[in-house]
This record gives C-alpha cells, structure tokens and sequence, in this order.
C-alpha cells in the first residue's frame, strides 16, 4: 500500500517523484524503501542488483510491499546490453541482428518474450528499445545496439520492438532522442556533438521517434549531444527547443520524458548533476535517471533538495516540477492497469530463432565444420560503459560444449596476433573480433593471423563495416549468448 511520511510536502514530494535512482545490493536498503514512503515512485535496476529471476522477483515485491505503484525500471536491451542476464549473457539476439533479419513481427516477437520475462520478475518500465540510426561507423556507443544504418528499417523495427513489449505490459522508454547514431564520441566520457544540418536530422534521425511515438511508446530517453541546429547551447537533455519544443510540439509526444544518466561525464563533468537535473526538468523533461555510477542516499537527498531549492527561488515554475511528477504518477497507472495480450505465438526459443537468422556466413559453401577442439582468439576491445564488462561475450563456451577441449584466451594490443598464435599451437584457430574496422590494433592483428594460418576461421560480433576474410567469416551483428552459440553451431556443424 502507497503511505507517505507524515510531513512531507508536496513539493518535497514531487521533487523525490522525479527521480529514478538507483541502489547497490539485490535487496532494497533501508533508506530507499524510506524514500518510497516519502514520495520516490521509481526505482532503477542495473547488473549489480539481480542475481537470478526468482532474486529479482522477491527484490521488486520487496519495493512494492512499501510503495504498490513504484515504477520499476531496468536498461534491458537484449543484445549486448542486458542486466537480466548480466552474468551469462543474453538469450536475446539484440537490435541489430533483428535488424539483419529484417522481420518485424519476428522483433515484435522477441520484444513481447523480453517483456513477458521482465513482467514475471515484476519490471514494468524498460529503458529500450534504442532508435539511433547508426549512421556513423565510428560511433562507439551505439553500433549493435541500433537497428541499422537505414532510417527507414530503423523505424519499422523501433515500432515493432515497443508494439511487443508494451503488449506484455512493460513500458517502453524509446531513446536517445533527438538520435545518438552520427556520433564519435561516447557521452558517457564527453559531450558528443552532432553537426548535421536540420533537414538531415528531421528526414534521418528523427523519423524512427516519430514511429515510437506513432506505436504508442509511453516513455521516451533524452541524449546527451550538443545538436546545433537545434540547439547550439544546451545539450537536448538540457534543452527546452529539443525537449518542449521539437519533442511536445512538433512531434506531438504526451509521455514521459525520461533523462539518460546524470552521472554520464557528458552533463556530470560540465553541470554537475544537480544543475543539471534543475535545467532538464526546467527544459521539459519528467524524470531524472541517476543510480549507474551515483547509487546512494546521498545522491537523492542532493537532487531532491536542488530541485525544492530551484522552485523556491523562482528559477523552477512550481507548475512544471508538478506537471513532470504527474506524468510519472500516469504512467505508474498505466502499468498498473496494462492487460499483457497472451501471444498465442509467442516462443520461449524465439531469442535463438533470431539470433540463427541474424547470422550471415562468408566462404560457407567451401567450409568443413570441425571436429576437433579449436584454440579461441578473443580479439577483446574495452567495453563501452553502457555494454559494461561483466557480460561474457564470444563463442568459446558454445564451442566447449560442442567440441570438449576447446581453449581460448583474450588477446589486445600491438602483439595481439603473434602471441595468439603462440598459444593456439598447432590448434585450428577461430579469431573472434568485435567491430574489427574501428580497431587497427585488431587488424593488424588478424593480419598476422591469416598470414600464418589462412584458415583461421573469423567471427565478427559487432557491427560488420569490415570486409569479410578467412576460411569462414560468420557476422553475428551482436555479442549475445545466443549469438556465440548461432555460430558455433555452424563452426561444428551443429
């Protein structure tokens, strides 16, 4: 049942409303479920707090025990990004195998199974699906995680991705608005800037929102990019032209409007995270995510007393904190009230199905599976934060299940490829590589690999902007779990 702490006020109250913080542990700590009885109404999950379905389940009845219509939101994209499955790794191709495949029931289909599983472990708000056309092959925060580079297939697949998971209940929160794809810089280190001209970003980046929008996506992520065009002051999480203006205005959006993290280096290290969250609810945005990197009592106290602080003075309209603070509360409502459809269709395996129809093989007609054990080259690029490196990633555990015996080792750097092939021996070599071409260390690498061993089998598990070579050459378009195991099976002839 919803109780709130004798005296607390209600600007008090909608200031803790608007946040969405996170926690450490896989139970609540005391002082959250406090905040709850104060007034917080979302809480927000990572890796760190999830140990398996039934923990989860017990951790968001745990939540609702002292707030009954707490919002609970993950980042759980499938693919690369997954929290769910942060320890092995996902049974979700993510969105740029879908896009391969290029069927958007089959998305709709894997979005309603990620939603249902989310459901049962009591998540009703999914920070996903991402609608950023990966229009720059350098960009190295998105890449997987995007549909594609083609607007328009960004667009269909964005619709069907929140389609299914809205069918199960669970609120999508399509992002990075106004579009994060024509980016080279991560905004989890930098502010990234995007110098496209207006009639560029309108016919490109913003076509895939407007598709969320049109499909009913009931929470939307601001981006933290300086768009000139559109703003060439404020960031669009900073921005009332990208946020009111362009985002209620123009693309007629009514939903929840929810920052990307405040810690992020791209706000944090050039307003400070409660500058900031003031200037992005003053700018048009409802909800603050915080709790990535910044995960503690202190940190909510600090922006709820920055928000009460700023209304007080006059710089925040009293009317805007509560306008942000009542469409948290309607959409509380709406996950309380969402009927899930039963898919009749719907297929636990629907993940693997996927990730098998992703799969595009090079010299596949010429190739013999294996049959003994191989030696794995994990050509390991660091992990962007958001994709973070606790999800093991590769195909050297399916590869061990089919051909017991199977080795492996990470290899990075300069001397990448002449010391992976010092340690496979006389082992048949499977190198597998993650967005060879933004890597040179990696080319280079495989460079040496296949000089030595031209039938070195190579298995690209991010974005395939580089041309096909070895023996086989298998493009999973992601790091799933359920990618490693598509192509191993096709490497033992499965």
């Amino acid at each position: 049942m919803t109780t709130f702490a004798s005296g607390t006020d209600t600007l008090t109250r909608d200031a803790l409303t608007v946040l969405q913080p996170g926690f450490t542990g896989t139970t609540a700590p005391d002082w959250l479920l406090r905040r709850l009885g104060e007034g917080l109404a979302s809480v927000g999950l990572f890796g760190r707090n999830i140990a398996s379905p039934e923990q989860l389940a017990a951790l968001t009845a745990q939540l609702r025990a002292e707030r009954d219509d707490v919002l609970v939101a993950i980042d759980e994209e499938g693919g690369d990004v997954t929290r769910l499955e942060v320890r092995c790794g996902s049974s979700f191709p993510g969105n740029h195998a879908l896009g391969a495949v290029d069927d958007v029931e089959l998305t709709r289909q894997v979005a309603s199974e990620l939603g249902r599983r989310l459901a049962a472990c009591g998540v009703n708000l999914n920070w996903a699906p991402s609608a950023d056309v990966n229009s720059n092959p350098a960009n190295p925060v998105i890449g997987v995680r995007s549909f594609g580079a083609d607007t328009a297939l960004v667009a269909r697949h964005t619709a069907a991705y929140v389609t299914g998971l809205q069918s199960a209940g669970v609120a999508a929160c399509t992002k990075h608005f106004p579009g994060h794809g024509d980016t080279a810089v991560d905004s989890h280190h930098a502010l990234p800037r995007i110098d496209a001209a207006l009639d560029v970003l309108t016919d490109r980046e913003l076509s895939p929102f407007r598709a969320a929008i049109a499909a009913g996506t009931r929470a939307m992520m601001s981006a933290h990019i300086l768009v000139p065009a559109l703003d060439p002051g404020h960031p669009a999480t900073l921005s009332r032209p990208v946020l009111t203006d362009l985002l209620r205005g123009e693309l007629g959006y009514t939903g929840l409007i929810v920052t990307d993290g405040m810690e992020m280096q791209a706000i944090a290290a050039t307003y400070g995270i409660e500058r900031g969250s003031v200037l992005a609810i003053a700018a048009g945005a409802d909800a603050i995510c915080v709790g990535g990197g910044l995960a503690d009592d202190e940190t909510v106290r600090r922006l709820r007393d920055a928000l009460t602080a700023a209304v007080r003075s006059g710089e925040l309209p009293e009317e805007r904190l509560a306008e942000a603070a009542e469409r948290v509360r309607e959409l509380a409502r709406w996950t309380a009230t969402a009927t899930p459809v039963t898919d009749a269709e719907g297929r636990t395996d629907v993940g693997l199905v996927a990730a098998r129809r992703a799969l595009q093989a090079t010299g596949a007609a010429d190739f013999t599976p294996l049959t003994e054990a191989p030696y794995v080259v994990a050509l390991t690029p660091v992990a962007n934060i958001a994709v973070g490196d606790e999800t093991p990633w590769g195909v050297a555990a399916e590869l061990a299940r089919l051909l017991p015996g199977t080795q492996t080792g990470s290899f990075v750097g300069e001397d990448a490829g002449r010391d992976a092939l010092e340690a496979a021996g006389d082992r048949r070599i499977v190198a597998v590589v993650r967005d060879e071409h933004r890597h040179p260390w990696m080319q280079r690498a495989l460079d040496t690999l296949l000089t030595a061993r031209p039938d070195t089998i190579v298995v690209e598990m991010g974005v395939p902007q580089a041309p096909p070579r070895g023996a086989l050459h298998l493009a999973t378009h992601g790091a799933a779990r359920v990618c490693g195991r598509a192509a191993a099976e096709v490497i033992a002839g499965e």
